[in-house]
């Protein structure tokens, strides 16, 4: 795709889908300021879905005002009109928002430098301050569809004004937009906020924003992905750990965690002294460590722990588990050599690739290097984004770089899967880390006698584990395989009389292993298979008379298949059994 650069060039460029969103959201910009004259412009960039335009307008925007703004973006789009860009100096640049009383464009201007040369973006009447690029002409941002309405403060300080965000999306074609809003609905009938308060497995209170309540079910889905890491890990010669949630101010000054996080995180003080809840478990780890002296025999040494973590998040960030002040890492810290580096990657890669294959999902890989705000020496660095690089070669993975992305003491490798409805997700990476043994003196003893500092691999598989359990909800639909599904079977008796039958199917299978409910409630059959169905339990055994009288059968129903037929209870039993041990659906 060809795009109009603020110099006046016209090239081609590789991030066309981007160009064009930003192109879409002055168009967007443009209706508003034909339908309501009076609101004012903050920005407008492209996001990875679609993209935003923060304005404001007194009253904010309702879905009815979205409706003719889209009708005015649609004649602005059929106008055909061209892009032109242009230049001014800083002083210029503000006398020309001061005259359209664009206060948000003054304050983004006042922040350049005096000598800064500010470019404008111009169509028809309209014109922003951009530094672009844009697509040639309008008409190019015929598929576009506004899909919601948020509060966002100015700059992202909730000491600022709030100002209405209008998301929307574009595409090159509308077959592509069609797909992309089809892909939307399905998201929202799988929205993890609904089915989790549906299915019983997590809750919010006024009492605590931001910090998730875990439900019966809920605990018991979230043990069943720990016991499944312990069953992955254990073999594989992790050790488990448990650190504290809270540790001297100190300390977090040592591993740099408070110069680039301390916004983040928690504090209080204990007998007079400066202490943080943890927001990351890497500092702990070194000093379980540092607790005892180490060889070179002892290397690898893999200490995996379930922490609890507490960041600070804004409020308007908050989201369901996708986004919450407090949750679990699925940590892990290897402590290595600078030999073992690559084949510990290799292991790690090997270890995420099971288990994401296990949930179906597929995956893609980046490497992220250095940030700006980064500590440590060039050469480190260096060593670090090579002994990565070296890794995934070896291994043969693809993967794409992620310029100044790194986490501030090491470049990571990071996981993106994708779910059933084409979604992606980060969740697992490792990050090497040359930085955290030398600022604790981190050491061992070599081979040559003489005392190194080890080399430190941080990483996670499901990454937060709530968030984890989000995209699992949404994956599946809350359709668990059995597994997974914190209830496995429901037994319904059919009436009074079958009750007591039901009652010791429900002991057979609970003596088994099984997870099952009895539903001896007073009500017809038809409103209890109808319940177990929304509640999307994988079984129901249905008892009536008949299986009561034989004593050593049960009639089968199935979530997705409906009624399989009777059989008897072991073979069911046997049946669920394998299918856990197996972990099938």
């Amino acid at each position: 795709m060809k795009a109009l650069f603020s110099d006046g060039s016209v090239k081609e460029v590789e991030d066309g889908l981007s160009v064009l969103r930003h192109t879409t959201s002055h168009v967007l910009a443009q209706a508003v300021k034909r339908l309501y004259p009076e609101t004012k412009l903050a920005i407008g960039p492209s996001i990875a879905d679609g993209f935003y335009y923060d304005m404001d307008r007194e009253g904010g925007f309702t879905d009815a005002d979205l409706e003719k703004i889209e009708a005015e973006m649609k004649k602005i789009v059929k106008e055909n009109l061209k892009l032109e860009t242009f230049t001014l100096s800083r002083a210029d640049a503000i006398k020309l928002m001061e005259e359209k009383n664009e206060d948000y464009k003054v304050q983004l201007i006042k922040d350049l430098p005096e000598d800064a040369v500010i470019s404008f973006y111009k169509q028809g009447e309209f014109t922003d301050l951009c530094a672009g690029p844009h697509v040639l002409y309008t008409k190019q941002c015929k598929a576009f569809k506004l899909t919601s309405l948020a509060g966002a403060y100015w700059r992202g300080d909730e000491h600022n004004k709030m100002l209405t965000r209008i998301y929307g999306t574009a595409f090159e074609s509308k077959e592509d937009l069609e797909k992309y809003l089809v892909m939307l609905e399905e998201a929202k009938k799988r929205d993890h906020r609904r089915l989790g308060k549906e299915l019983g497995i997590f809750m919010f209170s006024e009492e605590g924003p931001g910090f998730p309540f875990f439900l019966p079910n809920g605990m018991t889905l979230k043990n069943i992905l720990l016991n499944y890491w312990r069953e992955i890990h254990f073999p594989e010669g992790y050790k488990e750990i448990s650190t504290p949630l809270i540790l001297n101010k100190h300390l977090w000054e040592m591993s740099g965690h408070w110069d680039h996080y301390k916004d983040n995180m928690y504090t209080t003080t204990i007998d007079d002294e400066p202490y943080c809840i943890k927001p990351m478990n890497c500092p702990g780890s070194t000093i379980v460590f540092a607790s005892e002296s180490r060889s070179y025999r002892d290397l690898p040494l893999r200490l995996g722990e379930f922490g609890i973590v507490h960041r600070h998040e804004r409020s308007g960030t908050l989201h369901g588990l996708f986004r919450v002040r407090c949750f679990t890492q699925d940590d892990s810290h290897l402590y290595v050599t600078p030999e073992q580096i690559e084949s510990e990657i290799t292991n790690v890669v090997r270890i995420i690739d099971k288990v994401y294959k296990q949930f179906g999902f597929k995956y893609h890989v980046e490497l992220s290097t250095r940030p700006e705000d980064s500590m440590g020496s060039d050469e480190d660095w260096e060593n670090a984004t090579n002994g990565l690089v070296h890794a995934l070669e070896a291994i043969g993975l693809p993967y794409v770089v992620n310029e100044g992305d790194g986490a501030f003491y090491g470049p990571k490798i990071d996981f993106h899967l994708e779910d059933s409805i084409g979604r992606t997700w980060q969740c697992g990476t490792i990050q090497l880390d040359f930085q955290m043994p030398q600022r604790f003196n981190l050491e061992y003893v070599g081979a040559d006698g003489e005392k190194h500092h080890p080399v430190m691999i941080h990483r996670v598989v499901f990454g937060s584990v709530e968030r984890f359990m989000g995209i699992l909800i949404e994956h599946y639909a809350g359709r668990f395989p059995v597994w997974l599904a914190p209830v496995q079977v429901k037994v319904l008796s059919v009436s009074e009389k079958s009750r007591e039958y039901a009652a010791k199917v429900t002991s057979q299978l609970m003596a088994a292993g099984i997870r099952v409910e009895n539903d001896a409630r007073d009500e017809k059959i038809g409103y209890k298979i109808r319940e177990a169905q929304l509640q999307r339990v994988p079984y129901m055994l249905v008892i009536g008379e008949k299986e009561s009288e034989d004593g050593t059968v049960v009639a089968v129903r199935s979530r997705d298949k409906g009624d399989l037929g009777s059989c008897k209870t072991e073979e069911f039993i046997a049946t669920v059994l394998k299918q856990n041990a197996d972990k099938q659906d």
